[in-house]
C-alpha cells in the first residue's frame, strides 16, 4: 500500500468519543423517564402505586393497572419505531452522504404510503403483515428512484439535489395516493387513521411482527458501521482499503429501506425521527458511526416516545398523532439545516 492510501487510511482512526460514558448514561436515563411517562401519563393519569400495580401485580385488576397494562404494548411498539426509523436516517445519510437525508425527506415514506394504499384500494389487504410487504416495496423503488435523480448531472449525488428530487418525488406521490383513495370511501376510512403516522394502534401483534425485521435492520447497520466511516473519505480511499463501494451500499440501503417501511407500513408515516436523532447525536459524539448508530436508536426511542405523550396531553382527553407533532417540530429544523449547508450547487 502507498504512502498516500497509507495517510489516507490514517484519517479513518477514530477516537472514542469523548464523554461518551456521560452521554450514554444520559441517553440511558432519558429512555428510562420516557418509558416511565409514556405508561403514567395520557388521558388517564396514573398513580405511581398504580404503575407498580400494572408492572408487577398481575393480581391487581384496578383501573389504573389495566391502563398501565394498556400503555405497555404502546410504549414498546413506539420505542421499536424510534429505533428503526432513528437508525433508517443514519443510513440514508451515510449511504448518500447527505447531511439532509432522512426517510421522509427522500420520499421513502411517501413510496412506502402509495403501495399500501394501492393494497387497500384494488387488493382489500387490511392485515398490519401485508401492509409490511407492500411498504418495503414501494419504499425500496422510490429509494432508488431519487437516488438516481439525485445523481444526475454534475457533482453527483449533492445535499441540495437530493433533497430537491425527494422533495418533487413526495410531492407526486402524495398526489397519486389522493387520487387513489379519492373516489374510494372504503379506501378513504381505512386509510384516514394510518396516514398522519400514529403509535396508538401498536399492540402485541404489531410488536411480533417488528421485531424480525427490526433485527435484520439492526444486524445489517452495525456490521457496516466500520465500512460507511471509510465510504464516508469517498469511493476511491473505501477501494483502495479494500471496500466494495456498490456492494455497501446496497446493504446499507436494503437495511435503511427494512427499518423505514416496516415502521411506516405498521404505524403510518412518521416523519423527521431519523433527521432530529442522526443530527443530536452528531452534534454531540461525532461522526464515527460505530457510535452514531446506536446512539441514534436510543434518541429516536426517545424522540419519538416523548413526542407521543405530549402529543396525548395538549389533546386530552383525545389525542393528537405522533406524526403531526414530529412533523411540526422537524420542518424548521430541516430549514435551518438547509440554511447552513454549504453545498449549494445544483
Amino acid at each position: 500500500m502507498n504512502s498516500t492510501t497509507d495517510s489516507k487510511k490514517k484519517r479513518l482512526d477514530l477516537h472514542f468519543p469523548k464523554h461518551f460514558t456521560l452521554i450514554l448514561v444520559i441517553a440511558i436515563i432519558l429512555l428510562v423517564v420516557s418509558v416511565i411517562t409514556s405508561l403514567m401519563l395520557g388521558a388517564r393519569v396514573v398513580s405511581y402505586q398504580e404503575l407498580m400495580d400494572g408492572l408487577f401485580y398481575t393480581n391487581q385488576d384496578s383501573y389504573g393497572a389495566n391502563v398501565v397494562r394498556k400503555r405497555i404494548s404502546r410504549t414498546i411498539f413506539s420505542l421499536c419505531c424510534g429505533v428503526a426509523l432513528g437508525i433508517a436516517g443514519v443510513l440514508m445519510q451515510a449511504v448518500t452522504r447527505n447531511p439532509l437525508a432522512d426517510p421522509s425527506i427522500l420520499g421513502v415514506n411517501t413510496g412506502a404510503t402509495l403501495f399500501v394504499v394501492c393494497g387497500i384500494t384494488f387488493f382489500n389487504i387490511t392485515t398490519a403483515g401485508e401492509y409490511i410487504w407492500l411498504a418495503l416495496i414501494g419504499a425500496s423503488i422510490t429509494a432508488v428512484f431519487v437516488f438516481g435523480i439525485g445523481s444526475m448531472g454534475r457533482g453527483g449525488a449533492t445535499p441540495i439535489k437530493l433533497l430537491l428530487a425527494g422533495a418533487a418525488t413526495s410531492a407526486a406521490l402524495s398526489s397519486l395516493v389522493t387520487a387513489i383513495i379519492i373516489p374510494s370511501a372504503y379506501a378513504q376510512d381505512q386509510f384516514r387513521f394510518w396516514q398522519v403516522g400514529s403509535v396508538g394502534s401498536g399492540n402485541w401483534d404489531s410488536i411480533k411482527i417488528f421485531i424480525p425485521f427490526l433485527i435484520v435492520g439492526l444486524f445489517i447497520a452495525f456490521l457496516s458501521a466500520p465500512a460507511l466511516n471509510a465510504l464516508a473519505l469517498g469511493d476511491d480511499v473505501a477501494t483502495s482499503l479494500g471496500i466494495r463501494p456498490g456492494i455497501l451500499r446496497f446493504f446499507a440501503i436494503v437495511a435503511g429501506v427494512v427499518l423505514c417501511g416496516t415502521a411506516t407500513a405498521l404505524a403510518g408515516p412518521i416523519g423527521f425521527i431519523g433527521l432530529l436523532a442522526t443530527h443530536a447525536m452528531r452534534f454531540v459524539i461525532g461522526p464515527d458511526l460505530r457510535f452514531l448508530i446506536p446512539m441514534s436508536a436510543l434518541a429516536g426511542a426517545i424522540i419519538l416516545t416523548f413526542s407521543d405523550v405530549v402529543g396525548r396531553l395538549i389533546a386530552s382527553p383525545g389525542e393528537l398523532e405522533v406524526g403531526i407533532l414530529t412533523a411540526f417540530i422537524g420542518a424548521p429544523i430541516l430549514i435551518i439545516l438547509a440554511k447552513k449547508s454549504k453545498v449549494r450547487s445544483l
